[in-house]
């Protein structure tokens, strides 16, 4: 392959693989190989797949296929594939879809850059090409898992937990300032467990007060932290440091001991609770998010209103629901999928409908009060952003209405109006 050539990354399913894509891009492009914004403009389409669960599984077909038929009308030259899909069914893929010129593991950039014909540089080691609004990047401080969670296929996909050098995630981090980001969002399979196999202790306290430190940074926010293990020592130092964001994702998956036993979450119920408890008290006015699973093999209707109560007594400030898929070679397979899709459905809606009730009383109380906002986009007149208690993509977005719109990737104070269910309206503050 050579430079007349014209590439089009497309990525697919969560975070840490958009940032696998990102660097896969860098590579790329320092090699003088043109990259493409979209798939028309390409005659080469590499497809970073995700295998996380059925639905995702069906987007990443969904995305060959399409490449695929690009190919055999002449639009396209070359179809890859890479990425935690075809890391796990590699051997089915090649024999069902002949047409792929090339499938490639999840942990394969070096090999995928020598096919595109682009040479690997381990100097560029945390360049980026950042596909987010140029003020927020995800920073992946480690890779694979180590958690025995039942229902769950990424260590099939992503193996063994291993941690990145922290002087490696603090270099990344200032070259992200220098590109112009603002806020961190520090995302990993387990992000609690940094640190442990290369220095021997959790490090995630250490790493987070460090990277606040990065000049230029004014917001780190932590998602993917187990609660398992969860190093408590983080609250302090997120309590201590005004740029670490007042904010946490921990998804606790579930409530019920039983179900929790089998998912082997390695915590109860009551222990979840406690350790809740802790962070609010530690880190007051702290925004938590977590995600659960309806519809595990196991979970009976006294289970699932175990949940529902939990959610109603708890009072996650940000909550989202997946139904249980049921994946090869895990755990948990062997209870079979006993629960029909439609239950399934039933009960993340009557789990949904409390956290819409929920979610309406927190943002009602904040009417009134004046929130400091990171603008995100500019719509018309309209402006758009999030507070500190809202990650990009998932969670809640401000609407302001101003006649001078505030630069992209700026910091403003406004003064909520108005407030729905998901979203806050506001106007600028005198």
């Amino acid at each position: 392959m050579n430079t007349r050539h014209k590439i089009h990354i497309i990525s697919m399913g969560c975070a840490k693989n958009l940032v696998d894509s990102e660097k896969l891009m860098a590579q790329i492009r320092h090699s003088n190989i043109e990259l493409t914004p979209t798939l028309e403009g390409a005659d080469v389409a590499v497809i970073n797949t995700c295998g996380f669960i059925e639905s995702a599984k069906k987007e990443s077909l969904n995305a060959i296929v399409a490449g695929i038929r690009r190919k055999n009308s002449g639009k396209l030259k070359k179809v890859y594939a890479m990425g935690c899909l075809t890391e796990r069914y590699r051997q089915e893929l090649q024999e069902e879809l002949p047409e792929v010129d090339r499938f490639f593991g999840s942990n394969q950039m070096y090999d995928v850059l020598q096919e595109l014909g682009a040479e690997y540089k381990y100097e560029l080691l945390g360049d980026r090409v950042l596909t987010t609004p140029g003020h927020t990047a995800y920073l992946k401080i480690s890779e694979g898992c180590d958690n025995p969670c039942s229902f769950c296929a990424i260590p099939l996909m992503r193996g063994k937990h291993f941690s990145r050098p922290k002087e490696e995630i603090i270099g990344e981090a200032g070259k992200l300032a220098e590109m112009g980001v603002r806020e961190l969002v520090i995302i990993a399979q387990d992000t609690t467990y940094y640190g442990l196999d290369i220095y021997g202790k959790r490090m995630l306290p250490d790493l987070l007060a460090s990277l606040a430190d990065v000049q230029g940074i004014e917001w780190v926010r932590l998602m993917y932290a187990y609660p398992a293990k969860f190093p408590r020592e983080v609250l302090g130092v997120m309590a201590a440091h005004p740029r670490i964001c007042k904010y946490l994702d921990m998804p606790v998956q579930h409530a019920a001991d039983s179900v929790l036993k089998s998912m082997r979450r390695g915590i109860s119920s009551a222990r979840q609770k406690e350790l809740i408890d802790t962070i609010r008290h530690t880190v007051p006015g702290i925004t938590l998010r977590t995600t659960l699973i309806v519809g595990y093999p196991s979970e009976t209707s006294a289970e699932f209103d175990e949940l529902l109560h939990f959610v109603q007594q708890v009072r996650f400030d940000r909550l989202g629901v997946f139904v249980y898929s049921q994946e090869d070679d895990t755990t948990a397979f062997p209870l079979g999928d006993p629960i029909a899709g439609e239950e399934k459905e039933r009960r993340r809606e009557l789990v949904m409908e409390i956290q819409r009730g929920i979610s309406q009383e927190k943002n009602r109380a904040l009417v009134g009060t004046t929130q400091r906002v990171l603008v995100d986009r500019l719509e018309g007149a309209l402006v758009v952003g999030r507070t500190e208690k809202d990650a990009p993509e998932v969670d809640h977005e401000v609407s302001i209405r101003t006649e001078n719109p505030p630069p992209v990737g700026s910091f403003v104070d406004v003064d909520i109006v108005d407030a729905s269910e998901y979203d806050l309206f506001a106007t600028m503050a005198d």
